[in-house]
């Protein structure tokens, strides 16, 4: 179950990083994904 969720967090990664246009978007993707794999482990 570990590497499927390994995986489905990269992905989410991966589209947030591609949707954000400027440094301050990214920042706020960023802790977007922090927040997602945070609620995924718990």
């Amino acid at each position: 179950m570990t590497s499927f969720r390994a995986i489905i967090l990269a992905l989410m990664a991966s589209f947030l990083v591609a949707g954000c246009n400027t440094v301050k978007g990214a920042g706020r993707d960023i802790e977007s994904v922090g927040q997602a794999g945070s609620d995924a482990i718990h």
